[in-house]
This record gives structure tokens, sequence and C-alpha cells, in this order.
């Protein structure tokens, strides 16, 4: 009896360390990151560490000023949305590659990677969960993500002057717009957005806190756009 209860324990034990795995960062709830200081969105990021929606590099380390690759923003929106495939039911177990080619369906990133194509929110069939995303990648993605699973007001929007909109990657304008509108994003002290800069860990956490904010604060009405 004992032999076979430590066997169960170990068991569940095992599950919970491959669990925690699956995010590729350590779980930091407990301790405070110790790297924010000088970091504008530090207590943005450290009410996102609370909830967690973000973990850290380490129990202490953040690294605000990394780069965000493709797999680590798709798990943010995963955590900070709530996107799950409880009520799905399927004929095999899926993988990662069933949706995504350049996947790994060992890597730590493959659970978010199947609950994102099973949610559907726009991401492509060649992404490559490696790549470092851009400013204009990750908030066109964050955009689409928001405006499919949360049911945002319909509102009309005026238009913000932007000193680079130039350097827009086609396609991506309309969902710039619309974070800055919605203050989700911002631009820089000179009208800039810098679309084909490298997004930062703590660029990226401040628009998922700003994005989460605005949705607690703007829930849609019955119906009709706003004026």
């Amino acid at each position: 009896m004992k032999t076979s209860a430590l066997k169960k324990m170990t068991s569940t034990a095992a599950a919970v360390l491959l669990t925690l795995a699956f995010a590729g960062q350590s779980l930091a709830a407990a301790a405070m990151f110790q790297d924010l200081s000088g970091t504008p969105a530090k207590d943005k990021i450290a009410q996102l560490q609370q909830r967690g929606v973000i973990h850290g590099v380490s129990d202490t380390q953040f690294m605000p000023n990394a780069a965000v690759t493709a797999a680590q923003a798709i798990q943010m929106f995963v955590n900070a949305f709530d996107l799950n495939i409880d009520l799905l039911r399927f004929v095999k177990a899926p993988q990662a590659t069933d949706y995504f080619a350049n996947a790994n369906n060992d890597a730590w990133y493959a659970n978010a990677l199947i609950i994102a194509a099973n949610n559907d929110i726009g991401l492509s069939p060649d992404l490559n969960p490696a790549k470092n995303w851009t400013r204009e990648e990750f908030t066109h993605q964050l955009m689409l993500t928001i405006e499919k699973h949360s049911n945002l007001p319909l509102i009309k929007i005026m238009p913000v002057d932007i000193a680079d909109s130039a350097d827009f990657t086609n396609g991506y304008d309309g969902s710039i717009q619309r974070a800055l509108v919605l203050h989700i994003a911002s631009l820089d002290s000179d009208g800039k957005f810098h679309p084909a800069a490298g997004i930062t860990r703590a660029e990226a956490a401040e628009m998922i806190y700003n994005a989460l904010e605005y949705i607690a604060a703007h829930p849609a009405p019955a119906g009709g756009l706003q004026e």
C-alpha cells in the first residue's frame, strides 16, 4: 500500500514538473523580478506576474530588454486571454505540426501552438516559432487575438498620424492604428512606431496589460456602433 501510494505521488510530481516545462520558463509567482529597475512598465509587469500571465526566465529575472519569439508571444496570448481547447474533441491527439510545419512537437511551446491554432487567431501555417517578432508583428497578432476572442465594442476611429507609417508592412497598418487608438500601443516622442524593430519582453508585456485593462473597462454594448 505504501509503495503504491509513493509511486502515485512520484507520478503526480513528475506530471506537475512536465506541465511547468511546457511553459519553457520558471514560474515566479512568489518572488518579484529583480531586473526591472528603470523599466517604465515595471508595475504592469509585476501585476501580470502576480496574475500568472507572464513568467520570468528565472524566479527573479524577467529580462525586460530581451527579444520575444513567436512561440513566446503565442504563449503570452494563450495565458492572457485564457485560450483553451477544453470543449473540443479530437479523433486523434493533436500535434503542433498538424498546424505549423516548422514546429517541434516535443518543444515547450507545442501545447500553446495547438491551442492557438484551434482558436483561429490568424497565425500562418508557415509560422517559425523561433523567429523574433517585430513590433508590428506582435501588435498585429495581438489585435487579431483580442478582436477574435474578446467581445470588444465596435467604435469609429480617427486615424493617428504616425511619422513612420511608410515603413509598415502591407496589411498591418489597420491593426496598429486600432492598437494606438485604444491605447494598447503607443508612439515614441517623435511620433514613430518603429514597426520593424524587434519587440522586447517589457514592451510585449505592457501591451498585453493595456489590452486586458481595455477589455475589462469596455464591455461590448448590446449592439450598434459607438459614436
